[in-house]
């Protein structure tokens, strides 16, 4: 007997004879369906499904919902609208990350955040010893499941299979009281692969019935259900982070480029003190991409050198899919990040050339850079 957390749909893996689980966070949680490449170019061309109930929903409710949302976070809750939703963060005393985040605002006093499914217990902690005034805090994790139809063909598929008007929908928004399928389900215009696409939240129990009608409705347009390493591969080409690499405790959002997310305008929030002294300061080391010019390909934690000293380190890195390159993420001394600067990478004791690049490696509609 398996001790690791299952979604919903993992009966269902079982549909795919080529379907591999592995242990992600303490989840059973497919890999892959019918191979990671496969997969990866079915979402940039097609249509791709990720089953991603593994992550955490929280509701916050109360008349000083706003208020506490907007002490906790670094984004501007004030601009949210009904039907909107937000990245942001949530940050320490001393800039570092508790996690990356998206709110969604549901009502005038209820918003509703989704969290990294590894940070969930951490993050509820975290939400509880802040609460202020009427503020409550729910986790409806367990009961939640989501879904992500992501790819140029996912507002076509999902069209099939709900009456609401998602053809329209702009990014970051959501259609609250949608029915996928004949079930009722929040829709929501947001993604983790660079590509256009949809999130769409339901009860735990009525995860099967959209993942089959959605399958079912794509399958003629080439929608493929999809597992962790292609989203890991579609999410690194269009640099969107991800917490344990590219942030954490010891990285803030300003060293990870994510400081459009971090309104220091806005008012007092936690971390606001140390992130405004970081920025007039001046960062010390920064996020960037780089290729690797000798052969090899770049992993989490490999050193990074210049100039004969240890400047940084991988976050990420692979062979991309889309642009059949060796790229990684590397978090280095400030003093090497312009692009085309020459800078080493460790592989197995061996030092290989490399050179920074801009990011995204990969943009929607912008062919390939």
């Amino acid at each position: 007997m398996s001790s690791l957390k299952r979604t919903p749909l993992y009966p269902f893996y079982s549909d795919f004879p080529s379907a591999r689980c592995i242990d992600f966070g303490g989840w059973e949680l497919p890999v892959q369906f019918y191979g990671i490449q496969k997969e990866h170019h079915a979402v940039r061309q097609q249509a791709g499904l990720f089953d991603v109930s593994h992550m955490g929903e929280f509701l916050v409710t109360g008349q000083y919902a706003e208020t506490f949302l907007q002490h906790m976070t670094t984004n501007d809750v004030s601009r949210l609208s009904i039907g909107q939703a937000q990245y942001t963060l949530m940050c320490y005393e001393d800039g570092g990350v508790v996690d990356d985040l998206l709110v969604y605002k549901l009502s005038a006093d209820q918003y509703m955040l989704v969290v990294n499914a590894s940070n969930i217990d951490k993050d509820l902690q975290w939400l509880q010893d802040h609460l202020i005034g009427d503020v409550v805090l729910e986790n409806r994790s367990d009961e939640t499941a989501l879904l992500a139809l992501q790819g140029p063909e996912a507002a076509a598929i999902l069209a099939m299979v709900t009456d609401a008007a998602i053809l329209s929908l702009p990014s970051f928004h959501f259609i609250y009281k949608a029915t996928v399928n004949g079930v009722p389900a929040i829709v929501s215009r947001t993604g983790y692969t660079g590509e256009d696409g949809f999130e769409i939240y339901c009860a735990s129990s009525d995860a099967e019935v959209i993942w089959r009608g959605l399958l079912a409705a794509g399958g003629p347009l080439g929608l493929i259900p999809a597992g962790l390493g292609a989203r890991d591969t579609l999410r690194f080409e269009a640099r969107l982070p991800l917490y344990g690499q590219e942030l954490s405790k010891d990285i803030s959002p300003l060293e990870a480029g994510l400081g459009y997310f971090v309104k220091l305008d806005k008012g007092e929030f936690l971390g606001r003190e140390a992130l405004s002294a970081q920025k007039s300061e001046g960062l010390t080391r920064m996020l960037v991409g780089l290729e690797l010019i000798d052969r090899g390909i770049p992993r989490p934690h490999y050193p990074v050198y210049a100039d004969g000293a240890l400047i940084g380190e991988v976050t990420t890195g692979t062979q991309s899919p889309t642009l059949k390159r060796n790229l990684g993420l590397a978090l280095i001394d400030i003093a090497y990040t312009s692009p085309d600067t020459e800078v080493w990478v460790e592989i197995r004791g061996n030092r290989l050339k490399a050179k920074i690049v801009k990011t995204p490696f990969y943009k929607k509609g912008a062919g390939l850079s």
